[in-house]
């Protein structure tokens, strides 16, 4: 494709510094329509609305409702011509199996897979404590890593035939830090760790993902060619990534059917 046209969307709002760092990346060798969400939408997931309202903005479309809306609204209704969805650039990353599911920036991508139109996922991992990270990457040289990936991405990952075995690109980049060279790429596989805690105190019960902690310390298990540890050493981490999913023939399931009901 000569000039691809893109639609970009995301789950931080079409306000976010992310969004108009990716926008203006992309901007420059494709023709790019913004259809994202008109506020802040982070963790919905795949959330669907049954009918939402937009409203025209200076980059495309701002949406009342979740990610996963942009991406139908705008393959159906708005946009329907575009060669490819990208989602981003989320401010926090997105990294780890358990993740993708709860994602908005992941399930607009996830979305896209579904109407056979190539997707990529783009996320900054910002390090710090608890709500610091929140306060940080807020210029758009912050975003450099993620930006200048995924724009190489996008114009040279549809020819060389990359869609052809992924329907989505999962991105997740280290922040970008003055005088540094960008940050090199590695292609990964979604880290299986998990470590969900919850703490009941009373009548509250405390959610918590440790992981994050375990980040900082630097006390994560992840094995090499996973996408944490491309992360926490500095690389651009991509993992090509389908989005149904996988089903197994289970023999012990067969033996149940045949005996269910005598």
């Amino acid at each position: 494709m000569d000039e691809p046209h893109v639609l970009l969307t995301n789950d931080d709002g079409i306000g976010s510094v992310g969004f108009r760092a990716l926008y203006d990346a992309l901007d420059e060798f494709a023709e790019v329509t913004a259809v994202a969400p008109d506020g802040d939408q982070s963790a919905v997931g795949r959330a669907m609305s049954h009918e939402v309202d937009v409203e025209e903005h200076p980059l495309g479309y701002a949406i009342h409702g979740t990610p996963a809306d942009c991406t139908v609204v705008g393959l159906e209704a708005l946009c329907p011509d575009v060669d490819m969805v990208v989602a981003g650039c989320n401010r926090g990353a997105n990294l780890g199996a358990y993740v993708l599911g709860r994602s908005g920036t992941v399930s607009a991508a996830v979305e896209a897979a579904f109407f056979d139109v190539p997707a990529i996922a783009v996320s900054l991992y910002v390090p710090g404590d608890d709500g610091e990270w929140q306060h940080a990457a807020d210029q758009p040289e912050d975003y450099r890593n993620a930006t200048e990936a995924a724009a190489y991405l996008v114009e040279h990952a549809p020819r060389a035939g990359v869609f052809e075995q992924a329907e989505y690109l999962n991105v997740n980049a280290p922040i970008y830090e003055a005088g540094d060279d960008p940050a090199p790429i590695e292609i990964t596989e979604p880290s299986t760790l998990y470590d969900m805690r919850a703490e009941r105190d009373g009548e509250r019960i405390s959610l918590t993902d440790n992981v994050w902690a375990r980040m900082r310390e630097g006390t994560l298990p992840d094995p090499p060619g996973t996408d944490r540890r491309a992360i926490v050493e500095g690389r651009v981490s991509v993992s090509p990534l389908t989005a149904p999913h996988t089903t197994r023939h289970h023999e012990a399931l067969d033996a149940l059917a045949e005996t269910y009901l005598g």
